[in-house]
């Protein structure tokens, strides 16, 4: 009997020509795709900067036939507006320096210490951050009420920085999970106690750290509107965010140049503050890929 044999078909070979073919083809769709999300993102904001400008402003994208600032002046000189950016730089500062405190104390101690229930502390500060804000308002106000801090700055302080305090642990212990030991051990030698180690030593060397959390806690302080619109009840104690709020009602009607004036200021104080912190953010991003590498 004759055995008959097949022979199976050569494989298509593909080729790296084959290859930069397909992604030649596919790279003006990707380059479409992102030329259409920047103008997604940038659009608003170019909408706010010129009808900030713009004596006739409306909802619609346009260019300004001339460049009027009264708009402005309207905002910087009356001196309800005035009032709300300077409660707006107390809270969000107060409650940066204090997060800034305690989240570099209590990420010392998490980094440096061990004890029974480490673990589980760690994870149950930060499943803190996970509970929105607005399911824990109520309790949250009858609290401050039964401390006499409602419609205070130092209510709002103590409030904000403990929203933020969760996460600002998290990075804080990270920052200093980098910094070697031997060089506090070094110190102690020396003579320096473990506080004076700490601060001499320790935090200079986590400044990126401290960076990050700064630009996070006033970002996030400063762009609160539920809780200083439940804990506040004061027009004289007002921040900036209820007041871009109060601004689409403003006479009864939505003046759109004032509202988009405010708008430009209301963001001024977070770009400072990032464009202060850039290099200590450049900073932690290098830290935290050497760290996540090795």
């Amino acid at each position: 009997m004759a055995v008959r044999t097949t022979t199976a078909p050569a494989a298509i070979a593909v080729t790296p020509t084959h290859h930069r073919h397909h992604r030649s083809r596919a790279l003006p769709l990707v380059y479409l795709f992102l030329a259409g999300l920047a103008i997604f993102c940038v659009v608003p904001f170019l909408w706010i900067l010129l009808a900030s400008v713009d004596p006739h402003a409306g909802v619609h994208l346009q260019i300004p036939a001339s460049v009027d600032l009264s708009s402005y002046a309207r905002f910087l000189t009356d001196p309800m507006f005035s009032r709300y950016i300077l409660n707006s730089m107390i809270m969000a500062g107060g409650s940066t320096v204090l997060v800034i405190l305690t989240s570099a104390l209590a990420g010392y101690a998490l980094s440096r210490f061990t004890f029974r229930g480490r673990r589980v502390l760690m994870f149950g500060i930060l499943m803190t951050r996970i509970v929105p804000v607005s399911a824990t308002i109520a309790p949250l106000y009858l609290i401050v009420q039964w401390l006499k801090l409602v419609d205070t700055y130092q209510g709002m302080i103590v409030v904000l920085a403990a929203q933020q305090l969760p996460l600002a642990i998290w990075l804080m212990k990270g920052f200093f999970d980098t910094v070697p030991g031997e060089l506090e051990e070094a110190a102690w030698v020396d003579g320096a106690s473990r506080l004076v180690s700490a601060f001499r030593i320790v935090l200079p060397l986590a400044a990126p750290g401290v960076g990050a959390v700064a630009l996070f806690a006033f970002i996030e302080s400063w762009g609160d509107f539920l809780t200083p619109l439940i804990l506040i009840t004061s027009s004289d104690k007002t921040p900036i965010s209820i007041g871009l709020f109060q601004a689409f009602s403003y006479r009864n009607q939505v003046d759109w140049g004032l509202l988009t004036a405010i708008s430009v200021v209301y963001m001024v104080p977070t770009i400072i503050l990032y464009l202060l912190v850039r290099r200590y953010l450049i900073k932690a991003t290098v830290v935290g890929a050497l760290q996540g590498a090795g």
